[in-house]
């Protein structure tokens, strides 16, 4: 017959062993979850046709008719523009149909308060269609992109450039006038009194003027 002793002291051993147990399982570390996601990349500087088309795309769902007259570079805080490319773009597209232009900005990234990234609309102003300084550019016709654009000019300007190492670009745009066969790049280093201007056929990639 088991007396009430054995009882007493078959209860504590068990009480003992949950005690170990719970106590070891809750010491034990929980497997962790192995890293699946990378670090998003850092946002590129893009070629001017790059950003182009993006707001190309957005200025025909404004208006159907819309010419692109003028494309410029520009920049985001925090990336540097280099060698024909852009943390940002802007564009110009007027429409004869609504009588009206706008200004179109596609950026790689956010810089509160002024830039979004993508494509931003500015408001729609009035237009009075094109003049002989400001042509709508033949998309046909522009193939050249602003990276390729910035090789031949750089080229056509290393002697300049090598003698001012410091001289960076100042203006950088596309854009059509009467004066022209085909649209044009325009790339400025410095100023135009004390640097080097010169302008590329948006069509061949050829140096047209240079100084």
């Amino acid at each position: 017959m088991v007396s009430l002793r054995h009882v007493a002291l078959l209860a504590v051993a068990i009480l003992f062993l949950s005690g170990c147990s719970s106590s070891s399982n809750s010491n034990t570390p929980s497997p962790q979850p192995a890293a699946t996601t990378q670090a998003a990349a850092a946002p590129q500087i893009v070629s001017g046709k790059t950003a182009f088309w993006e707001m190309y795309k957005t200025a025909h769902a404004w208006a159907s008719d819309a010419e692109p007259i003028r494309l410029t570079m520009r920049e985001v805080p925090g990336y540097k523009n280099a060698a024909g490319k852009a943390g940002m773009w802007e564009a110009v597209f007027g429409s004869a149909s609504l009588g009206s232009y706008r200004t179109f900005k596609y950026a790689i990234a956010d810089a509160p308060p002024s830039v979004s990234k993508g494509v931003a609309a500015g408001l729609a102003l009035p237009w009075k269609g094109p003049t002989r300084d400001a042509m709508p550019i033949d998309t046909s016709m522009f193939s050249v992109d602003s990276d390729a654009a910035y090789a031949a000019a750089a080229t056509d300007a290393a002697e300049i450039l090598k003698k001012q190492p410091k001289l960076e670009v100042t203006e950088f745009e596309a854009g059509d006038t009467y004066k022209f066969p085909a649209p044009v790049w325009y790339i400025l280093w410095g100023t135009q009194k004390a640097g080097y201007a010169a302008l590329v056929d948006a069509s061949s990639g050829k140096v047209m003027k240079g100084k």
